[in-house]
């Protein structure tokens, strides 16, 4: 019914850095010459957790931005745009909110945790009980079909296609559905409608997926349909009613966990990081005071490269040639540590050099980067309103 299509979102808590890069951007920048993608500043998601603190976020937002396109993200491949200019957010998340039971927002696994995690704030509020409804909003306001995330955020997708899934059973029935979609088979004419109902038919009775993709693929070609008549039809190939809502499917992102100054994973909150676009003397002073072996007390003392975080980092930028001399060297004391820190610092500062390059123009001509924000929004406008129309029409909300 609708193109395969990718949303992702991020939330504008600072600078990002290079865990950020490693586990998302280079993802997103392989994803948007693949499929349309959609990614979004979810500054409303900010919200959730920093009511309290508005007047950084603004400024958070064009950091993230610009370190999109710094990574590589292509405003001509891919639509970047801001989720609190596309007013639709908000009024998808309203609606959706009226079906959704209050037990399944209390079970969602992170809920409890971040409560925990964050005790220092006050996280008792409607707003981030709230937060994955707002989530699926974000997703399914741009009927996307694929959604890339980490292992850990699969729990997240599964609540939106339910949501979607829910939405569709309690507004995608109409009267008469069944005979409206014959009526739509009909208008395939001829081998196509046959060929439909053949289709179905193994899709339902035998459960033959392959069935249910080719019959998908038939009805994305027909050009004599219309949304409505298309809509009965892909609801009808797999039950009783419209898919008005699409039910996304994650698209497991491979996994890329970016060590951080200590061998834990780079995170913010952990206080290990390297940011995207920090400054060359920084990055040398950082790694350089990493802590290595502790058992290498002295230049001659041996160590072991696997106890030590620098090694890590190596895993992560150096080739095995690179790594043979650390393995080597460490272990006979071959290579002192500050020695064997260097190549790490090369490649990162290696690596960073054309992010700088990239980001330097939307620094000196902050206007191209509002440019291209004002047409990601234009574009994802018009689809978030397309979508609109179909949900306040199943909801009896449609005046015209």
């Amino acid at each position: 019914m609708f193109p395969d299509r990718i949303f992702s979102g991020m939330r504008p808590t600072g600078a990002l850095h290079l865990g950020h890069y490693h586990g998302v951007l280079k993802n997103w920048g392989r994803l948007q010459s693949e499929y349309p993608c959609l990614f979004c500043v979810v500054d409303w998601h900010a919200l959730t957790t920093h009511y309290e603190t508005p007047d950084v976020i603004e400024q958070h937002v064009w950091e993230v931005l610009i370190d999109w396109l710094a990574a590589g993200i292509d405003p001509a491949q891919a639509t970047l745009f801001i989720q609190s200019r596309v007013p639709e957010h908000a009024e998808l998340t309203l609606l959706l909110g009226m079906g959704t039971p209050l037990g399944w927002l209390e079970r969602v696994p992170t809920y409890r945790e971040q409560i925990e995690k964050l005790k220092e704030k006050d996280l008792a509020t409607y707003g981030f009980l709230g937060y994955p409804v707002l989530m699926a909003a974000d997703i399914l306001l741009y009927r996307a079909s694929l959604v890339p995330v980490g292992a850990d955020q699969i729990p997240h997708v599964e609540m939106t296609r339910e949501i979607a899934r829910r939405f569709n059973y309690l507004y995608g029935r109409e009267v008469g559905f069944e005979e409206k979609a014959l009526a739509a088979a009909k208008k395939l004419g001829g081998r196509r409608t046959k060929r439909y109902h053949e289709l179905r038919n193994a899709y339902q009775q035998e459960g033959q997926s392959e069935a249910l993709e080719q019959a998908h693929a038939l009805l994305q070609e027909s050009q004599s349909l219309s949304m409505s008549d298309r809509e009965r039809l892909f609801g009808y190939l797999e039950g009783a009613c419209k898919l008005i809502l699409v039910e996304p499917q994650v698209q497991l992102a491979k996994a890329s966990r970016m060590p951080g100054l200590d061998g834990q994973k780079m995170s913010k909150s952990y206080g290990n990081t390297i940011g995207l676009r920090e400054d060359k003397h920084s990055i040398e002073k950082k790694v350089r005071t990493m802590p290595t072996d502790p058992a290498r007390v002295r230049r001659t003392d041996s160590g072991d490269p696997d106890k030590c975080p620098v090694w890590q980092l190596h895993l992560a930028y150096s080739d095995e040639t690179t790594q043979n001399w650390v393995q080597k060297g460490c272990r006979s004391a071959g290579i002192g540590c500050l020695e064997c820190k260097q190549p790490v610092i090369d490649a990162i500062l290696h690596e960073q050099q054309p992010m700088l390059e990239r980001a330097q123009k939307y620094i000196d001509d902050p206007s191209l980067l509002r440019a291209i924000v004002a047409d990601g929004c234009d574009k994802a406008r018009k689809i978030a309103q397309e979508t609109m129309r179909d949900v306040r029409e199943a909801m009896g909300l449609s005046y015209s």
